[in-house]
């Protein structure tokens, strides 16, 4: 007789059916629940798998110069991407896919082959709003548009080294556009969107942070005197045969830096073929030896420190210095030359005998408060100090070279700076590569008297017969400059290199209300001259011509009306005619 199981232990099988009753209760339950009481949570599940939140791209800042004329906008582009799962299914369309894009059919046909599992894949960037349409409109599957926008530079290769430029992505990466990223970029909004599970748009939903635009950059360059000296400056340099160049121009009484070129320079609208080398705003970057550009302030260090005056003179018909074993040479000889004579002949001998009677340590004092081989305090990306060397003890052969520009090394920016010092009457003004709408703070570190007695040498030196600056004049304004000539350092071991120089000059204009000054670098000039009177000179007086007619600077070198020049001749002769 067979009996079950369950019929000696009935207890078990009740268990067993109250267990299962409680099971299916609890799932009843929580069916009821979750459509009823607690929808929300489903709906949220839902949501996770359908709801997308779409970046918004944020206009990036506008840029401009200090007129409000654009150096950098940003124009709506799109970007086209792919699904390159939903792609595989559509390989057909491949080559008249390729063919609109304007890529290879082979290679783009490989391309999606080896991101076949990917979701994601960047098909083109930056295309125009009709071209990404176009594509767009040839229906295939599994090909998508993002709104993005790309920078656009008017001023190209003109401005290029100040603004910079953006990578794909829209982030600062050169210049302005780095050195700002934070002001311009500003914040992305989030858009929401229901997707199907293809990750298809089937609704625009909301839009739940709106983006933040970018705030605008006035910049203190004027593209007009960029313009003018960008074009200067790359005809020196064709003309020369020379290497490199650069040019800055400086209000003297802002600090405002109103046009800085280079050359070589590059379209940062087309990349494509870009040069390394061309991308250094050599103005900011580049060090060098200035030369006798700086004998101006071992003068003004004479001047300062009592010992010696303007009509004081100094012994240099030898023509030559020895030193231990160095021997001080100047190109040509003077004579007995005053404190004014030594800057027109730019005498090294005459500068070191100044030099080695007063010491370094005022010379030094004097070229550190004006700037030299001190941060700018421009912050720009990549900028560079230079060297100032001081010395427990100064020697000789240092100081001497200290007084005419050897054995320290400066910047273009740093040297114009400089010499915006000695045309604010002595005043130190803080330098800006942003408008100003008021004139900055200023300290004195140069004496009054000081300053504008040594303006008066520098225009002997442009004015005077022999004094070296001739080339640099500009008609109806009194200009006073320096040049200066010294040779390139080897790079990675000492000494310098073989008939390789750098020429400069550094120059302020008008003379009797200064409100420019302008430093201009060749580096290597060739054909036949590298001295900067003959090379730089020129450029400056060309460019401080056109800026001083576009500021509507009032001329102060003309000759007197020919009415008062009659009414004089007549006053003469009593009246008579």
């Amino acid at each position: 007789m067979i009996r079950l199981e369950g019929a000696l232990y009935p207890w078990r099988f009740r268990l067993v059916l109250l267990l299962l009753a409680l099971m299916v209760g609890a799932i009843a339950w929580r069916i009821v629940d979750l459509q009823v009481f607690d929808h929300d949570f489903l709906k949220a599940h839902g949501d996770a798998r359908s709801v997308r939140h779409i970046p918004i791209p944020a206009h990036r800042g506008l840029i401009t110069d200090r007129n409000g004329e654009p150096l950098a906008v940003s124009t709506p582009v799109t970007t086209l991407w792919a699904n390159g799962k939903e792609l595989q299914g559509a390989k057909a369309q491949w080559p008249g896919l390729a063919a609109a894009l304007g890529q290879e059919p082979k290679a783009f046909a490989a391309r999606l082959q080896a991101n076949a599992e990917r979701e994601f894949m960047y098909l083109v960037r930056g295309l125009t709003p009709e071209q990404g349409q176009r594509i767009l409109d040839l229906k295939v599957p599994g090909v998508y548009a993002i709104e993005e926008f790309r920078r656009f530079y008017p001023a190209g290769e003109v401005a290029a080294h100040v603004v910079g430029f953006t990578d794909v992505d829209d982030r600062g990466r050169e210049g302005m556009e780095l050195a700002f990223e934070d002001w311009l970029a500003g914040v992305p909004g989030k858009r929401q969107v229901l997707k199907d599970r293809r990750g298809r748009l089937i609704k625009d939903v909301q839009v739940t942070q709106n983006a933040k635009a970018g705030k605008a950059l006035a910049l203190s360059i004027d593209l007009r005197l960029q313009y003018l000296a960008h074009r200067e400056l790359r005809n020196a340099v064709t003309e020369f045969g020379a290497k490199a160049g650069s040019l800055v121009m400086l209000d003297v009484q802002t600090g405002e830096v109103l046009a800085m070129v280079n050359q070589p320079t590059y379209n940062p609208n087309n990349r494509r073929s870009l040069q390394p080398a061309a991308m250094r705003n050599r103005a900011m970057i580049d060090v060098f030896e200035p030369g006798s550009t700086v004998k101006p302030f071992s003068i003004a260090a004479a001047l300062g420190t009592g010992r010696w005056t303007p009509e004081m003179t100094v012994d240099t018909s030898s023509g030559t210095l020895r030193i231990g074993r160095y021997t001080i040479r100047d190109v040509s000889r003077g004579g007995v030359l005053n404190l004014t004579g030594i800057l027109m002949k730019s005498s090294n001998v005459g500068i070191s005998k100044v030099a080695f009677d007063i010491g370094a340590e005022p010379i030094y004092a004097v070229m550190q408060q004006v700037g030299l081989g001190q941060d700018t305090g421009l912050s720009f990306p990549g900028e560079r100090v230079g060297n100032l060397p001081n010395y427990r003890v100064w020697k000789q052969a240092e100081t001497a070279t200290l007084a005419y520009g050897y054995g320290l090394s400066v910047t273009a920016v740093q040297l114009a700076h400089a010499y915006s010092v000695l045309a604010n009457a002595g005043k130190n003004v803080p330098l800006s590569m942003v408008r100003m709408d008021r004139k900055p703070d200023s300290v004195q570190v140069i004496d009054q008297q000081i300053a504008k007695t040594v303006l008066g040498m520098l225009q002997a030196v442009v004015e005077e017969p022999g004094g070296g600056g001739a080339r640099a004049k500009v008609p109806g304004y009194h200009v006073g400059g320096k040049s200066g000539t010294a040779r390139k350092a080897a790079t990675g071991s000492k000494g310098y290199v073989a008939k390789a120089y750098r020429s400069f000059f550094a120059g302020v204009a008008p003379i009797n209300n200064p409100r420019i000054v302008a430093v201009v670098m060749i580096d290597e000039p060739g054909e036949g001259a590298y001295y900067g009177g003959l090379v730089s000179a020129p450029v400056f007086g060309k460019v401080m011509a056109g800026a001083l007619r576009l500021m509507n600077i009032v001329p102060d070198d003309l000759p007197p009306p020919v009415e008062s020049q009659t009414a004089a001749v007549n006053a003469g002769k009593g009246g008579r005619i």
